[in-house]
């Protein structure tokens, strides 16, 4: 056999090794994009005690996007934070939930403000936490407490709190940078409820 033959040969051979190499990237590429991401969402029910406690103490919080707003006549304010990854249990109380949006802590007697965003729900901790901006320090802010009710439908996850309440670590951080002591350690805030499904 010739010299060019051989060649011609070789060269059809590493084409096809890399056509099959291109076809298995791409089919992965494919699979990847394909992949269900992490959905749901974690609201935050304000109690209508709680709202008017604060607004006596001259203290707003408002949810930053892509958090979302909304108001209840009979249950009050709400703040609603996507789901944007995460994976673990609410069952077995393992894992990280993390969501999107911030929330804005507002004094309007004295000016000073606190804001977080990177929050999660950490559930390790069974805890809310965030990021305060421009520090890159972790604060827990809330725990779920009272009567907590987590149920499964398929691969969705469920979690009700009938009770939400300030964190020590989120009271004194708080009462520190917006420079008040209306905020304390076990302060009920209203209540807390996720709906999680981990990305498949």
């Amino acid at each position: 056999m010739s010299r060019l033959p051989v060649r011609i040969a070789a060269a059809a051979a590493g084409l096809a090794l890399v056509a099959t190499a291109a076809s298995a990237t791409a089919a992965s590429a494919t699979a990847a994009s394909a992949a269900t991401p992490a959905s749901g969402s974690a609201v935050i029910h304000e109690s209508n005690a709680f709202f008017q406690q604060a607004a006596q103490a001259g203290i707003v919080a408002v949810p930053l996007p892509t958090a979302t707003a909304g108001y209840d006549a009979a249950t009050g304010l709400s703040a609603s934070f996507p789901v944007t990854d995460g994976s673990g249990s609410l069952r077995d109380f393992y894992g990280n939930i993390k969501l999107g949006g911030g929330l804005l802590f507002v004094d309007v007697r004295t000016g000073s403000a606190a804001s977080f965003h990177q929050l999660s729900f950490s559930i390790d901790n069974w805890a809310v936490t965030g990021v305060a901006d421009g520090t890159g320090t972790t604060v827990t802010l809330f725990d779920p407490a009272g009567n907590n009710s987590v149920t499964n439908s398929g691969t969705t996850q469920n979690l009700t709190a009938d009770s939400l309440v300030l964190d020590a670590a989120g009271a004194q951080y708080l009462d520190g940078k917006l420079r008040t002591t209306f905020f304390t350690a076990g302060q009920s805030v209203g209540s807390f409820a996720v709906t999680f499904t981990p990305a498949s």
